[in-house]
């Protein structure tokens, strides 16, 4: 019976690729000359620290353009509120990876509401959907990258025909 799974990961190598040209940029950059501007990357959160707030929200710019160019969904992007400290202001931002159950549910919830004939199952951090047919599966792809998908940088690997 034909089957894939739907999940929501990025590769790590890229996104530490991704900080390193986001670095290079902004040390690079005539508007951040002089200014003590960085990314750095821990596990899966890339904090940003600079000297005001207005430059947090440039160097955001910078980093998402290379996430994007890098082949990383922007969604998976958890921006956290900036922190103002004297003379440093930081912010975190969480690079998000699998489906939590909540997601995970409303996969499932849209996969049901659309009548194909598929099953969808949650198993752990990803969702598995079954069907008869090939094409039923490839709607629900479409289905999931159109317009009325959720808002999640989804991925779909391990297909079985």
């Amino acid at each position: 019976m034909p089957s894939f799974d739907i999940v929501s990961e990025f590769d790590q190598h890229e996104a530490s690729n991704a900080i390193d040209q986001a670095n290079r940029e902004v040390q690079s950059r005539f508007d951040f000359k002089g200014v003590d501007a960085s990314f750095s990357l821990e596990g899966e959160k890339v904090q940003l620290e600079a000297e005001v707030d207005f430059q947090l929200k440039q160097m955001l710019d910078v980093l998402r353009n290379r996430l994007i160019a890098r082949g990383i969904d922007a969604r998976c992007m958890d921006i956290q509120d900036p922190v103002l400290s004297g003379v440093k202001a930081r912010q975190e931002v969480v690079l998000k990876q699998g489906l939590d159950q909540a997601e995970a549910k409303d996969v499932v919830k849209r996969i049901k509401a659309s009548k194909l004939k598929v099953q969808a199952q949650i198993q752990g951090e990803k969702v598995r959907v079954t069907g008869k047919k090939r094409d039923d599966l490839q709607s629900v792809m479409a289905l999931l990258r159109g317009e009325e998908g959720p808002e999640l940088p989804l991925q779909f690997d391990n297909f079985r025909d």
